[in-house]
């Protein structure tokens, strides 16, 4: 749907209206093309000390071929707009090294370019050697979300905590926060760990791999299923007989599979493995099928409540287990949810949906530790306010508070979903599981 404020703001009168009265100024985010670079711009690193993590970083730096310089090469030049700010601070050790930040911030924070990264790195603070460690450490998230909210222009600002020994292991999280495909991601917090250093072309990083795709028909879990397959996979879509016709169009413009299936059915676990099985099995569960039955709980039945968490969790939590039980979802593979920010923050009307989507993020925490022993890794994603046709129907004035109620003033597109979904699924980001990430612009709610 189209943001026709935005488009408005981008008129001469639009533009004047915006500067004269201070109204809300969303800049355009680019998203990801083929063929385009990782980043177009150039980038300035800063470090507290020389560090593993700090090597790493500007060794990717170079692999994608970013113009890359140092703070110390006095880059405060007013002629310098960089494109990202990247900074190593897995050296801070106490609090007292946390006045770099200012020092290589400040100087360098206004010149940054439209739709701009800033990324911060870090070690992950319950892995820190000393409490001094860990005070420093855990400091850097009120650091990256409260920058989060001064950068203009369609800039991001993201936090990056690496385990000690996991350097290796930035490659894919570093692409992506750098990249368009994090368009809408910002003020977001990312722990990884350690894992199997996996080699493979970032052109097509799902080569060979087989994706489940639950509502799979249309919306976020149509473009999930596009790019998952843009990126090399195999896609077995599924939704409900209802939706076959969209459903068939989507899978058969990928070279996808489709499978007609109500999620909360009994036999829907046994039904999805078998699919799997026939396809040489699953490397990537992407669990997206999702329904909304609002009424507030003096006002709701126990038939609407149990609607919602059938869909939304329960059928998450059976097919997950069955799937990995059977050995229908290989070793190294990865399962990822769509939570919501309402699972985090809450939504009036929304007690179901809210509990819902809270135990999404429940699912993550709890099979994360489980499943590592096998290497599969467990994510989730929380989406924002997405334009799909579920948020064209919302009441104009409440559409247009959902839309700018957050960091980049404006809503989200789904791909901006799909392409953080295709980061997780990824096989180089081995060490990334456990997380939660918001693809909502930085919500003012629950932020």
């Amino acid at each position: 749907m189209t943001d026709r404020y935005q488009t408005f703001t981008r008129t001469p009168l639009g533009r004047t209206l915006v500067k004269n009265l201070g109204l809300p100024d969303p800049a355009p985010l680019p998203r990801w093309t083929e063929g385009a670079a990782v980043i177009d711009g150039p980038v300035v690193f800063g470090a507290i000390g020389e560090t593993d993590a700090g090597k790493a970083i500007q060794a990717l730096l170079r692999d994608v071929g970013a113009s890359f310089s140092t703070a110390a090469e006095g880059v405060a030049s007013s002629e310098l707009r960089p494109k990202a700010l990247v900074f190593d601070a897995t050296g801070a050790s106490s609090t007292a090294d946390l006045t770099s930040l200012q020092r290589f911030f400040s100087p360098v924070i206004r010149q940054l370019g439209t739709a701009g990264r800033v990324i911060v790195v870090g070690r992950t603070p319950e892995l820190a050697a000393s409490p001094e460690q860990q005070i420093a450490q855990r400091a850097l998230e009120g650091f990256t979300r409260s920058l989060g909210k001064e950068v203009k222009r369609g800039a991001t600002v993201n936090l990056v905590y690496v385990a000690p020994d996991a350097h290796d292991q930035l490659d894919s999280t570093l692409r992506f926060f750098l990249s368009p495909k994090s368009a809408y991601v910002s003020a977001q917090v990312v722990r990884i760990g350690t894992g199997p250093v996996v080699g493979n072309d970032p052109d097509g990083p799902l080569t060979g791999k087989v994706a489940l795709v639950t509502g799979a028909a249309r919306g976020i879990g149509e473009a999930i299923a596009r790019t998952l397959a843009r990126d090399g996979a195999t896609v077995l879509g599924v939704d409900v007989p209802q939706n076959a016709n969209d459903l068939r169009q989507v899978v058969k413009s990928i070279g996808g599979h489709e499978l007609l299936l109500d999620v909360t059915a009994i036999d829907a676990p046994q039904r999805v493995a078998a699919a799997a099985e026939q396809l040489g099995g699953l490397d990537i569960v992407v669990h997206n099928a999702g329904i909304t039955r609002d009424k507030r709980l003096a006002n709701m039945r126990t038939d609407t409540w149990d609607a919602v968490l059938d869909v939304n969790l329960r059928a998450p939590e059976r097919i997950t287990a069955h799937l990995v039980e059977s050995g229908a979802l290989k070793d190294g593979g990865s399962v990822i949810g769509v939570s919501s920010i309402a699972g985090i923050a809450g939504n009036n009307g929304q007690t179901n949906y809210a509990t819902s989507k809270a135990g999404v993020i429940g699912l993550v925490q709890a099979l994360a530790p489980r499943l590592s022993d096998r290497q599969i890794r467990i994510n989730a994603v929380a989406p924002g306010f997405i334009e799909t046709e579920m948020t064209a129907k919302i009441p104009f004035t409440i559409r247009e508070v959902g839309r700018r109620l957050n960091s980049l003033q404006q809503g989200g597109l789904p791909i901006d979903v799909a392409e953080t979904i295709a980061w997780f699924a990824d096989p180089a980001s081995a060490g990334v599981t456990g997380n939660v990430v918001r693809v909502c612009g930085q919500s003012l709610l629950g932020a």
